[in-house]
């Protein structure tokens, strides 16, 4: 005897080896032997085979008209063998009965199951709206492998084209468009972003990843409410008397946070002033304008534009431009002149007279070592020679506070790499790039003259600033690192902890409030401190264990991490055209990770390169190689190298292995999230009601 029986949703037929009460051993046609319920068999026979007659059902059943069995069936509960009574015969065969059991169970938008074999017609409105269901499935399922007929072909459809950066980075893995992609890629068996490439769908390498920022970060746009406004400052700030600050900048600085002034030389006593621009005066947390900085976090940089984590108007209210006194948030620190001794440290909040912007790049190559140690100016512009004596002073100061810090340290500080700056020409009459300019690419040696001047002032400033909130149990956002032991990073926090790196106790970052949220609330902090003195951390915005200030420096960390990263990405970007646009086929390299521990990496002499390189082998870190490169893909901004010859007899000394694993990330290939092996989801039609 066979029997036909339902197991876990499905229908299987097999023979009877045994039977009890309840329950029946049954062999099914692979060999398997299963113990089944008797409440869960459907049909006994004695033939045909079951596999025979359940393919002769299915068949049959393929062929039933679902509405016209909804028609015949009984308004009350039934069962399939009265349903196959009244659409075939009176006395249905075996083959038809199995048919309607199968028809009536494949379709629970017409009938809804009672029990084992019973069922109950599904009420007239539910079966409409489920048929306009599968009717709407099925329109989509064509319009998919519409789709995916045209990516294999070569040509990308409009709506996937509008979707293509929530298709490859954020995909609702349910929608048409992202099924087609995976439907294109298995049937093309093509990378997804390679196929979508062919086909059309990215307007150029520099849109690419132009767009793919944006959708991730600035979904709104970077445009900022046309309502904002810059509040004056409403302090009647006393004029900083005596004081003619001035600031050093590159030429494309807009934020111009910070100026320098210097005071009494020759009289034994010098003050060294360092002025930081002062929105904080005007702005308070949880207006507009906080509302947008918070949002933003900071400004984003990348060669040629920038995103302003203030509107330019407001920017333009209170950075530090030349030509009248401007609110500040001062630092003053007294020396000995002769012996550089700190003999004392003051803040200030006022207006302060900034007679002068000063340009790197347009001073850099004047104001060296000799001209700043020379008894007068011996040439450069009018500016920085009027300038020639606080400037000289303020070098001699910088020096001796970086030497300061390397006895903290442990070690001095090695600045044996450049830093690039990079021009795009051909833009100028476009608000940003488009990816056709022509890329120049310059250096600034590390620790020149003008940037230690300029360095060692902020973070005289930062961690004077940050130890004195600190005394005051006054919260700010600080940086600290334990120590130089590798693998030991700089971390953010709420507490004036050591930071091992720069060797200073404690080092909040304030002087750049106009560009870093962080910088905006420290303003803020400090502000307090100085109004409230002792009293400050009942007075400031921030109390100890706010959970806001938490809040922030989680924010800000993510945005700051992410926002460096496209910086990278970008001049990565502009340094692989800069190879293309000079015909660049070879270049001379040093190893920063040998191949013995995996993929070997080297890092051009003379651009801000770090790439892959085969044919390493052999070769100690240190060892300068000449390669010849590879083909550059700009969508995954990845260019390899091939070792053709050693440069040197003996390794110099490389990079150790945690800034090779830091620059290690710009060689990766791009990540997207289209993947390939999705299954479709499942999408049944809807449940009948009850």
């Amino acid at each position: 005897m066979f029997v036909l029986f339902e197991e876990a949703g499905k229908y299987l037929g097999g023979r009877v080896l045994s039977e009890a009460e309840a329950s029946a051993q049954v062999e099914l046609e692979s060999g398997k032997r299963v113990k089944v319920k008797g409440a869960n068999i459907v049909l006994r026979f004695d033939k045909p085979a079951p596999a025979e007659l359940i393919a002769e059902a299915r068949a049959l059943a393929a062929t039933m008209d679902l509405d016209l069995a909804w028609e015949f069936a009984s308004d009350e509960e039934f069962g399939f063998a009265e349903l196959a009574a009244d659409y075939f015969s009176d006395k249905p065969t075996l083959a038809q009965q199995a048919a309607a059991l199968f028809a009536l169970f494949d379709a629970p938008h017409y009938f809804r199951r009672s029990g084992k074999g019973r069922f109950r017609k599904a009420p007239a409105e539910i079966v409409q709206q489920a048929l306009a269901a599968i009717e709407k499935k099925k329109a989509v399922q064509a319009q998919i492998g519409e789709w995916s007929a045209e990516l294999v072909a070569g040509r990308c459809p409009a709506p996937i084209r509008e979707q293509l950066y929530r298709i490859l980075f954020k995909p609702d893995k349910n929608a048409p468009e992202y099924k087609a992609v995976v439907e294109a890629a298995r049937t093309a068996q093509r990378p997804p972003l390679e196929l979508l490439t062919t086909a059309g769908a990215i307007d150029s390498s520099y849109q690419f990843h132009w767009k793919r920022f944006l959708f991730e970060n600035f979904p709104k746009g970077t445009g900022f409410p046309a309502a904002l406004t810059a509040p004056a400052v409403a302090d009647d700030l006393p004029l900083a008397e005596g004081v003619e600050a001035f600031s050093i900048d590159d030429s494309q600085t807009t934020e111009i946070d910070d100026a320098l002034s210097v005071q009494g030389l020759g009289s034994g006593t010098v003050t060294v002033g360092v002025h930081i621009a002062a929105p904080g005066l005007a702005l308070a947390p949880g207006d507009a304008l906080d509302q947008v900085a918070r949002g933003r976090m900071s400004t984003v940089y990348m060669p040629g534009h920038k995103i302003t984590m203030l509107p330019d108007a407001v920017v333009q209210t209170y950075t530090l431009l030349e030509g009248a006194p401007r609110p500040a948030v001062s630092l003053y620190a007294r020396f000995d002149e002769a012996t550089l001794a700190l003999q004392g440290i003051e803040t200030k909040i006022e207006r302060v007279p900034v007679v002068a912007n000063l340009r790197h790049d347009q001073l850099d190559a004047v104001i060296d070592e000799a001209w700043l140690e020379a008894p007068a100016a011996t040439g450069g512009p009018d500016e920085a020679q009027r300038l020639h004596a606080p400037l000289a002073f303020l070098f001699r100061l910088a020096k001796a506070l970086k030497a300061q810090r390397e006895v903290v340290r442990g070690k001095p500080e090695s600045f044996n790499r450049p830093d690039y700056n990079f021009r795009l020409v051909g833009h100028e009459d476009r608000p940003e790039p488009d990816g056709s300019e022509t890329v120049q690419i310059t250096t600034r040696r590390r620790g020149a003259p003008l940037d230690l001047i300029v360095s060692e002032a902020m973070i005289l400033a930062n961690s004077s600033w940050g130890g004195w909130l600190g005394e005051l149990g006054v919260p700010a956002l600080y940086r600290s690192q334990a120590s130089l032991a590798p693998g030991i990073k700089v971390r953010m926090g709420t507490k004036a902890l050591p930071h091992a790196g720069l060797g200073v106790k404690s080092y909040a970052w304030s002087t750049s409030p106009l560009r870093r949220y962080t910088d905006l609330v420290n303003q803020w902090q400090i502000i307090a401190a100085a109004r409230h003195g002792k009293t400050a951390a009942l007075a400031a915005p921030f109390k100890p264990k706010d959970a806001g200030l938490f809040s922030i420096l989680s924010g800000f960390d993510a945005a700051y991490s992410t926002y460096n990263a496209y910086q990278s990405g970008m001049e990565r970007f502009w340094t692989l055209k800069y190879l293309q646009q000079h015909g660049i086929r070879e270049l001379e390299a040093t190893l920063v990770r040998d191949a013995g521990g995996g993929e070997a990496l080297a890092r051009a002499d003379t651009l801000p390169l770090v790439l892959p390189v085969i044919g390493a082998q052999g070769l100690p870190r240190g060892a300068r190689i000449r390669l010849r490169l590879g083909d550059i893909d700009e969508i995954a901004l990845a260019v390899n190298g091939s070792v053709i010859e050693r440069l040197d007899a003996e390794a110099s000394p490389a990079a150790d292995d945690a800034e090779a694993d830091e620059e290690e990330a710009a060689t990766g290939a791009l990540t997207i999230a289209v993947d390939v092996n999705d299954a479709e989801p499942e999408t049944p039609a809807p449940a009948p009601a009850a």
